[in-house]
């Protein structure tokens, strides 16, 4: 108890210290100091053990369950604190006025249905959809369509609100306290903040991509709508094209003519270019000799069948006819 007094124990990291530890001598090899170290280390291990079951314990499945009390030890931090974000523009105008935000609700009541609808998104209240007829104002213009209207002021808020949106970014990534999850989207750089520059594609390599993409389909693009100024792309595949079963007139004559020009460049003038004299002379010598050599194969087997018959003994044949000739004339008789 009087060793285990000298130790300095922290159970909500569970770290144990000895300040006053120090060597007697000098390790004289590894082996030794690593011997030393294991024993301070299991002494360590046993305080730390004695401390954490002298705390109020609960009964558990498992096993007994203690609390820790919150650690006394200060650790570093592996990397530095976060940067804390700029106010936005809205932010520092609800300062200004007072303005407190409050939770609203994500279900309100719906006056033209007459029943209780999302406040956002799919089928939400006062949708532009549900609005079947929008009263006149002396404001508005004659002639002038009332739905269309409303359609192009919802794509100038969403469009003013994206505008904020990457405005707020770019303050952000001015003191650096973007969030890492928009930093790649924001500023093109990688996630770990480094400020190393981003990989530029080439023009071919941005017009071999161009080209793979435009000729994805099925079609090969060939249906695909143009960009203006969009040029055809390099590496366009090649289709096999069938001729048509029924000859007829146009595309249905054209397997005759490839016939046609097939024969007539084997009977032109210059016809050993493009048949292999020597090619053909050898294939037919070889099969030439290789029907003599079956055939002389054939008549050595022949020749050794009627040399095999002739060494082997003759059958005795039975005369039958005598015995028979006999036996009627002794009936005759």
């Amino acid at each position: 108890m009087e060793s285990q007094n000298q130790y300095e124990v922290d159970l909500g990291n569970l770290l144990a210290f000895n300040h006053s530890h120090h060597f007697p001598s000098l390790p004289s090899s590894r082996e030794e100091l690593v011997k030393e170290c294991l024993e301070e280390g299991t002494k360590l291990v046993q305080a730390i053990a004695d401390r954490l079951f002298n705390l109020p314990s609960t009964e558990d499945v498992d096993g007994p369950i203690v609390t820790l009390p919150p650690p006394t030890t200060k650790l570093p931090r592996s990397k530095h604190l976060p940067k804390p974000k700029p106010p936005t523009k809205w932010e520092l105008f609800a300062k200004k006025k007072g303005i407190k935000k409050r939770k609203k609700d994500k279900v309100v009541w719906d006056e033209q249905t007459g029943t209780w609808k999302r406040r956002f998104g799919y089928d939400r209240v006062d949708d532009d959809r549900d609005v079947p007829i929008i009263e006149a104002k002396m404001t508005d213009e004659p002639g002038e369509d009332p739905f269309a209207k409303r359609q192009e002021e919802k794509k100038k808020r969403v469009a003013k609100q994206d505008k904020n949106r990457l405005q707020n970014l770019k303050q952000a990534a001015k003191v650096g306290a973007l969030p890492s999850h928009v930093q790649l989207a924001a500023t093109a750089l990688p996630i770990t903040g480094t400020q190393a520059a981003p990989k530029k594609f080439t023009k071919h390599e941005l017009g071999d991509v161009a080209g793979i993409a435009a000729t994805s389909t099925a079609s090969g693009g060939k249906f695909d709508k143009k960009v203006p100024g969009e040029k055809a792309p390099k590496h366009q595949g090649k289709h096999r094209k069938f001729l048509p079963v029924v000859e007829g007139s146009g595309i249905g004559s054209r397997e005759k003519e490839q016939t046609d020009k097939v024969l007539n460049k084997l009977f032109s003038k210059h016809s050993h270019e493009i048949l292999n004299v020597e090619k053909a002379v050898t294939a037919y010598n070889v099969k030439r000799e290789k029907k003599q050599r079956l055939k002389h194969n054939k008549n050595v087997e022949d020749k050794s069948l009627s040399t095999s018959n002739k060494l082997k003994p003759k059958k005795q044949l039975n005369k039958k006819s005598a015995n028979k000739g006999s036996s009627k004339k002794g009936k005759a008789k």
